[in-house]
């Protein structure tokens, strides 16, 4: 369980969207809205690797759609 009172620098392998303090340093650390955040986690789960994969796929999913 987190202790509410910490508003350093979260577990660096996890990510807990229930602790808004680690919420603040995900979305700076990976320039990621709350929404970006909720979107990744709930796709790939809490693992900060797996987010940052994935956060960096869409990024480029974005800038460079399939040609179709």
């Amino acid at each position: 369980m987190d202790n509410t009172l910490k508003t350093g620098a979260p577990d660096s392998k996890t990510i807990n969207l229930k602790e808004e303090y680690e919420v603040k340093y995900w979305k700076k650390e990976l320039n990621a809205s709350k929404e970006d955040l909720e979107e990744a986690v709930e796709a790939v789960g809490k693992s900060v690797e797996k987010v940052r994969e994935f956060l960096n796929t869409k990024d480029l999913d974005a800038k460079y759609p399939p040609l179709t």
